[in-house]
């Protein structure tokens, strides 16, 4: 399983990659290979300030529709467009092209709550 080290973690399994106050968030791989076959993907909340813990939005596998929650506080710019037609690649390409969406960080002091690579491994067992 892959855990990139230049992201940030969080409980639920989603990742975020900060640029400057821009964050870019998506599911792990250790999630997507929990969910299994992803089919479709729903973001209904661009434009939307969410606060962390707050859904942004979901995704359905052959097994299980599952709630993606916000990492930090943030205003939801832009979601992948990619995702409609190849919800598939949240399993092909998780880290990469398999991003979710692109965030505003409002507070970028809670970046410090999630967790480093290491400590999400351990979460992990891995």
């Amino acid at each position: 399983m892959k855990v990139p080290e230049n992201l940030k973690y969080t409980n639920d399994h989603e990742w975020v990659r900060v640029e400057g106050n821009i964050g870019y968030v998506g599911i792990t791989d250790y999630a997507q290979s929990e969910l299994g076959d992803i089919v479709f993907v729903e973001i209904n909340t661009v434009g939307q300030e969410l606060n962390a813990g707050d859904v942004y939005g979901t995704i359905e596998a052959v097994k299980t529709v599952s709630d993606c929650y916000m990492p930090v506080k943030g205003k939801v710019l832009e979601k992948n467009e990619k995702l409609t037609d190849q919800p598939d690649l949240l399993n092909k390409d998780p880290y990469g092209d398999g991003w979710m969406i692109k965030i505003e960080i409002i507070n970028p002091s809670e970046i410090e709550n999630l967790l480093t690579p290491d400590q999400y491994r351990s979460l992990v067992g891995n």
